[in-house]
């Protein structure tokens, strides 16, 4: 069996993140999906809407996910590829390079990114730029 991996906030899903998992799923068998904690993207400076249960909710009733656990380091990406035997880690191509370290353990694929759709221009169009709009 094939193993791929990815990783993400998966905040406010939409066709891009679906097209992802799509095209991610397509490279293997078996679709594991990190999501970041809430604890972790506080770590990172980003705050998501929809709270890591409903996010890790949504993603599972997405046929192309066969597996999602949390994200809760920038370092547990060796030891998930390891741990996991993983044999494809795939991000979006706006961390091009960033993930290269990985070549070492397993097959680095960045897919393209949907044009004209991302979690950001869904968040201006509604006007939540500002963490305090979305907070409540």
């Amino acid at each position: 069996m094939k193993k791929v991996i990815t990783y993400g906030t998966f905040d406010l899903l939409h066709k891009g993140h679906v097209r992802l998992l799509k095209r991610a799923k397509a490279l293997g068998d078996h679709l594991t999906v990190c999501l970041s904690s809430d604890e972790f993207n506080a770590e990172k400076g980003k705050k998501a809407y929809t709270s890591y249960e409903d996010r890790k909710y949504i993603l599972e009733a997405i046929k192309y996910v066969d597996e999602v656990i949390p994200e809760t380091n920038w370092d547990q990406k060796i030891h998930d590829v390891q741990d996991r035997d993983i044999d494809v880690f795939v991000m979006g191509d706006d961390w091009k390079g960033k993930f290269d370290f990985l070549k070492d353990y397993c097959e680095v694929v960045y897919l393209p990114r949907t044009e004209g759709i991302s979690t950001t221009k869904i968040k201006e169009d509604l006007g939540l730029t500002d963490e305090a709009d979305w907070k409540a």
